[in-house]
């Protein structure tokens, strides 16, 4: 019952320093991408840089976090850009 709730409580079994090491260049990576296109986005739609961070950041922890999947993918991406450019 507990891990429909929490599907990432499952994840800490054989989770080790390997794969926290993948993990750890995976999340830079992802951030150093992330967070300058982010804050591009947000000026895009008109809006200060600090919303596009939190936009950034905050929905995708959400959807890690309680996502059916671990190759879910949430968060600002260039069709969204487009779509707020268009309107």
């Amino acid at each position: 019952m507990i891990a429909k709730i929490f599907p990432f409580l499952d994840w800490f079994r054989d989770y080790g320093t390997g794969k926290f090491k993948i993990d750890q260049i995976a999340g830079i990576t992802v951030a150093l991408v992330l967070i300058p296109q982010s804050m591009a986005y947000a000026q895009l739609a008109g809006l200060p840089g600090y919303c596009g961070l939190y936009a950034a950041f905050l929905p995708p922890m959400v959807a890690a976090l309680f996502g059916p999947s671990r190759q879910l993918t949430a968060g600002p991406v260039a069709v969204v850009s487009l779509m707020s450019a268009a309107s």
